[in-house]
């Protein structure tokens, strides 16, 4: 590897040494958040920065409490995969009610440690290889899961051996719905909603690892399109247990829940189609539930973190659009709150009486954090310049998050206005990057492009379409980490291209919703009109010579665009590509496709399999052994079709890599595919 590829392995990505995972404590005294030690430092460790003196404390250190690394219990692997949890050493934590205490996990054991540090991280005694702790109010008891059932420390197990997996999120939840914890404390510290998953009536899915024949496969529950979810119960104890009442048969999906008081619980519901979003009021004395709100969309309710909420007042905020889906917008009670200026991306919480918000004000690459008046609608901005800005916030305390091409910024606004930066340990990001971004066809898609830093105007370049082009995820963004590897193709010798299509976010409702009931056909129409439209634009990209890679969505869209525009697509590295989503997961798949059995042409149209005998051009394909998101089994089907059909291909196979290719498996891709792309687009 070259010197940016072994540089981006070893800071994976430039993120080690960024403090990250912030919490407030302490009415807002306490700023809780991980950092490892230095930019090559893998492992991260517990610190709290106290805002009434700006000290920094480092609590709790991995190689303190572990000098030996071990390994992490299945389950939380899984979990940490689920939320694209890549750091090692200590990876999360969970605050008391009152943040003075946190508990955390590592390598299966637990342990607590105070804010101020008093006598230095206690290790709790646990049943098994323990996670996910969560303390409850005053920090006095610990409920975790070990080996699929609840415990409290002090105390025991608390949920039955019944033979379902107990406190944990399901695949679904965690995966696709942002719900990725399945057990709350209450208020009065003594009683546990819980979640118990019974997973029979899935499908198992298989790993083996091919370099390490000697050891038995492992296996896990799948929810594949149209066929059976987990059913879930919600479960109050310990004591006599409450259940509670809910139609999970109509709205099987919860992806939020929460204790508003000791008298009531908060739940937020999506039937299967996730066209309706209820929240619902629960009664813990007697399980009863009570709708207070729905929000629907004919096609699907795009997912607002933050809402469905009840304000402080007790009226209740949700998602909306505006007429004609022109853009993302709160409303109170039903009435509308913002208007079509305004693409609401999330509510972050209450600061000072009015709503914190993050929205996109500008360009869609743009992100401004925002204060919202929730009686008038009144806009007061709290950072609106160039970048991309987020916000926490906390007892009247403010963490800003700037960033733009020169990098990233965090500053804590405390609630007496002084102002405090915790320390930033990261590598300094190798390239400052300024894409060129236009709005593009009919539809206004959003492109970017990078030249090489050498490129002299007038020398015709390859291109390198780089994108992901999936709902869910914007790749054009101001934010500056991303840009890195795009900068490292284009001085390659490449003219690197992403776009962002249809059904991807932030631009519109309507633009997001595009591509409801198909993918493949939104996504490469856009994707190759905007090509020929930057093509016009800058004669440099030499369109005769253009080469597509991608991950995942990415992946697909890669394999899509050689096996259905050979004519514009001359090469293609496709990576973890969901090569048929009559095998992906339901929640993500039904939202957009609907369910395979009332809609089988949608399902065959956007499969890569039966375009595989006219593939043409060349095609590397790739794909983790260990991969429980997009399973091996989606590009291992296509690899065996195209042999079948005697198709020439390549396909990378790698033992034990997951979907997130952690320690450095991405750059080494990267230096294949470099090659690939060399030779098949000199």
């Amino acid at each position: 590897m070259d010197d940016f590829l072994r540089l981006s392995a070893a800071t994976a990505r430039f993120t080690h040494g960024a403090p990250h995972g912030f919490s407030f404590g302490d009415d807002g005294r306490l700023l809780w958040f991980l950092r490892s030690d230095g930019p090559t430092d893998p492992l991260a460790g517990l610190w709290v920065l106290d805002t009434t003196t700006g000290s920094e404390t480092l609590l709790a250190h991995p190689r303190t409490l572990s000098p030996e690394p071990g390994e992490l219990p299945v389950a939380e692997r899984r979990l940490r995969e689920r939320t694209r949890l890549v750091a090692t050493g200590i990876g999360s934590y969970a605050l008391s009610g009152d943040g003075r205490r946190a508990v955390f996990p590592l390598y299966g054991r637990l342990y607590a440690v105070t804010g101020d540090g008093a006598g230095g991280p206690e290790e709790l005694p646990v049943a098994g290889p323990a996670l996910d702790p969560r303390p409850n109010a005053d920090g006095s008891r610990t409920a975790y899961v070990a080996d699929d059932a609840l415990h409290v420390v002090p105390g025991g197990r608390v949920s039955p051996d019944d033979g379902a997996r107990w406190g944990l999120a399901e695949f679904a939840a965690a995966e696709e719905l942002g719900r990725a914890r399945g057990h709350w404390w209450a208020p009065d510290g003594q009683r546990l909603l819980a979640a118990r998953v019974d997973e029979d009536a899935l499908q198992r899915r298989w790993f083996t690892d091919p370099a390490r024949p000697h050891l038995p496969a492992e296996d896990f529950a799948y929810p594949e399109a149209g066929g059976p979810n987990a059913e879930v119960e919600w479960v109050l104890g310990p004591g006599r247990p409450v259940r509670l009442d809910r139609d999970a048969e109509a709205f099987p999906y919860l992806s939020d829940a929460s204790w508003e008081s000791d008298g009531e619980i908060l739940l937020t519901v999506q039937d299967r189609l996730q066209r309706n979003v209820l929240l619902l009021g629960a009664d813990p004395a007697t399980g009863r539930t009570r709708e207070l709100s729905r929000t629907t969309h004919p096609q699907w309710v795009d997912a607002l973190p933050g809402t469905p909420a009840r304000l402080p007042d007790g009226r209740m905020l949700t998602a909306a659009d505006t007429p004609g889906g022109v853009a993302r917008a709160l409303a109170v009670d039903g009435k509308p709150l913002t208007d079509d200026g305004i693409q609401i991306r999330r509510v972050a919480g209450i600061h000072q009486g009015r709503l914190l918000v993050e929205t996109g004000r500008r360009d869609p690459s743009e992100q401004q954090v925002l204060l919202v008046d929730p009686d008038t609608g009144e806009v007061t901005p709290l950072a609106d310049g160039p970048g991309v800005h987020g916000a926490l916030a906390g007892a009247g305390a403010l963490l800003l998050t700037s960033a733009d091409a020169d990098g990233i910024r965090r500053t804590l606004h405390t609630a007496d206005g002084r102002r405090l930066t915790p320390a930033d340990r990261s590598a300094p990001l190798p390239y400052r990057v300024a894409p060129v971004l236009e709005r593009v066809t009919e539809h206004g898609i959003p492109t970017a492009l990078v030249l090489p830093r050498d490129h002299v105007p007038g020398r015709r370049l390859p291109v390198l379409v780089d994108a992901y082009g999936g709902p869910g995820y914007q790749d054009i963004s101001a934010e500056p980490v991303r840009w890195q590897a795009k900068q490292w193709w284009a001085d390659q010798g490449f003219a690197v291209v992403t776009v962002d299509n249809r059904g991807t976010p932030y631009v519109s409702p309507a633009f997001t919703h595009a591509v409801y009931r198909g993918f493949s056909d939104v996504t490469l129409e856009d994707q190759a009109a905007a090509l020929l439209a930057l093509g016009e634009r800058h004669p440099d990209l030499d369109l005769g010579r253009v080469g597509v890679r991608g991950w995942s969505y990415g992946g697909y869209l890669a394999a899509l665009a050689v096996l259905r525009r050979p004519d514009l697509y001359r090469a293609a590295a496709a990576g973890a590509a969901p090569t048929d989503f009559r095998h992906y997961d339901t929640a993500y798949t039904e939202r957009y496709l609907g369910l395979p059995a009332e809609h089988p042409e949608v399902y065959e149209r956007d499969s890569l399999i039966p375009d595989a005998p006219g593939l043409g051009r060349p095609l590397h394909l790739t794909t983790g052994l260990a991969d429980d998101n997009v399973h091996p089994s989606h590009t291992l089907r296509l690899s065996r079709a195209l042999t079948d059909a005697g198709r020439p291909h390549q396909l990378l196979a790698l033992p034990g890599v997951t979907h997130m290719t952690p320690g450095g498996t991405r750059e080494k891709v990267m230096a294949l595919q470099l090659e690939f792309f060399r030779r098949e687009l000199a």
